[in-house]
C-alpha cells in the first residue's frame, strides 16, 4: 500500500506514558502525570450534574453546536457565526492545515512550538519557514521577514507551549499591519484562561479588527474538559464559513457540548484554577532561582527548566518515584500540579539536580 510520501517522514503523535502503563511497567500504585497540562484540579462540580441531563444515545449531536454557539458567543460579545467548533484544537489546526496549505505556499512558525503546526504542514506539502525562539519567545520582527506572496499562515502559539512565553498585543499588531490581507495569522491560545499579564492580547478586539486573524481556544485546558476533546476558532465569518466545508460533520460529542455549556457557567472554578496555578508557578520559581536552574517565566499551567544534567536520566529518576513530566529538546516541561504535587517533585528535582550534583563535584 502505498501512502503520502510525506508520511514517511513523520511520526504519529506520542502522548507518553499513560498513568496506567507507567503503574504495569514500574510496579507503582500512585502515579501524578505532570506530562499533559492538564487541569489538577478536574472541573467543575456543575459538569457531572449537566451530563446526567442527556438520554438519547441514538441520536447524532447538533452539528452546529447551536446552545453552545449562542452562549460562548454571548460571553465572547461576537457574533455566532463568528464560531467554529472541532474536536480539540489537534482537529482545528488539521482543518486549518486542510483548506489553505497546498505545495506552492509556505507556513512561518517558530521552530520551538507546538509540533502540530508543522505536522500537518509536511503533510500538505507546504514549505516550513520556522524561526529560532528569541529569549524563549517568538521573534515576530524575525518572522514577519520570512513571510512573502506565498505564506498562507503564520502560526504563534500564545502562551508557547512549551516555553510558556508570550507576545504582547502591541507585538501582535505589528505583526498584522506588516503581513499581506491574504496571508492568515492564527494565534492559538490553549492556555488563555491562565493568562495574567496585563499586555496580553485583547485577541477579541482585534479578531473584529483584523479579517486575517483566527484565534484558538479550547475547554481542554483550563476548565479541565480535555476528556471531551472541544475546542473552538474565533475570526472573520466569511472565513469560519469557508473553514466550516472542511470540517467533519458531527465533529463534536453531545456530552462534549453539555460538559462545555456547563463549564462556561462556572468562571468561579475558571478563577480558582488560574490562582492555585500562580501559586504553583510561584513553588517552581522560588526552587529554580535558590539553585540556579534556568526556566522561563510562564503563562500557561506549566514550566519549562532547562537542566543542565541529562534530560532521560532527570525523566527515569522521576518516573520511577511516580512522577511523569515532559522532556522536549533541551528542557523538561513540567505541568503545576496540586501544592503538595508540586511540593513533591521539587523535592525529587532537587535529589536529582542538586544533591547528585552536589556529590558529584565533592568527589
Amino acid at each position: 500500500m502505498k501512502v503520502k510520501e510525506q508520511l514517511l517522514s513523520l511520526q504519529a503523535y506520542d502522548p507518553g506514558k499513560s498513568i496506567d502503563n507507567v503503574k504495569k511497567e514500574l510496579g507503582l500504585t500512585e502515579i501524578v502525570n505532570l506530562a499533559s497540562n492538564e487541569n489538577p484540579f478536574g472541573c467543575s462540580e456543575q459538569i457531572s450534574e449537566a451530563l446526567r441531563s442527556i438520554s438519547h444515545f441514538a441520536h447524532y449531536p447538533d452539528s452546529r453546536a447551536e446552545d453552545l454557539r449562542e452562549k460562548l458567543a454571548k460571553q465572547l460579545n461576537i457574533e455566532e457565526q463568528q464560531l467554529l467548533f472541532s474536536s480539540g484544537l489537534d482537529e482545528m489546526i488539521q482543518i486549518i492545515s486542510r483548506s489553505l496549505l497546498t505545495p506552492e505556499s509556505n507556513v512561518v512558525m517558530a521552530s520551538f512550538t507546538f509540533p502540530q503546526f508543522r505536522h500537518h504542514a509536511v503533510i500538505e506539502k507546504s514549505e516550513i519557514r520556522a524561526v529560532p525562539l528569541k529569549d524563549g519567545r517568538h521573534d515576530l520582527l524575525s518572522m514577519q521577514n520570512e513571510v512573502d506572496e506565498k505564506t498562507s499562515i503564520v502560526w504563534i502559539c500564545n502562551p508557547n507551549n512549551p516555553t510558556g512565553t508570550y507576545v504582547t498585543e502591541t507585538e501582535i499588531r505589528g505583526l498584522l499591519e506588516s503581513v499581506p490581507d491574504e496571508t492568515l495569522v492564527v494565534l492559538d491560545e490553549a492556555y488563555f484562561e491562565y493568562v495574567t499579564a496585563e499586555d496580553y492580547p485583547d485577541a477579541m478586539k482585534l479578531v473584529n479588527e483584523y479579517n486575517n486573524l483566527l484565534v484558538l481556544r479550547t475547554f481542554s485546558k483550563g476548565y479541565g474538559l480535555a476528556g471531551f476533546r472541544i475546542g473552538y476558532a474565533i475570526g472573520d465569518t466569511t472565513l469560519i464559513s469557508q473553514f466550516n466545508i472542511s470540517r467533519l460533520p458531527f465533529n463534536t460529542s453531545q456530552f462534549a457540548q453539555v460538559a462545555a455549556r456547563a463549564a462556561l457557567d462556572d468562571q468561579a472554578f475558571i478563577e480558582e484554577s488560574k490562582n492555585r496555578n500562580q501559586e504553583g508557578l510561584k513553588q517552581f520559581y522560588t526552587f529554580c532561582n535558590a539553585y540556579q536552574i534556568p526556566y522561563y517565566p510562564s503563562q500557561g499551567n506549566f514550566i519549562y527548566i532547562e537542566p543542565e544534567q541529562d534530560l532521560d536520566e532527570v525523566f527515569q529518576y522521576l518516573i520511577q518515584r511516580g512522577y511523569i513530566v515532559r522532556p522536549i529538546k533541551d528542557g523538561i516541561r513540567i505541568t503545576v500540579g496540586k501544592y503538595e504535587e508540586n511540593e513533591q517533585v521539587i523535592a525529587l528535582l532537587k535529589e536529582i539536580l542538586v544533591d547528585h550534583r552536589t556529590i558529584k563535584l565533592s568527589s
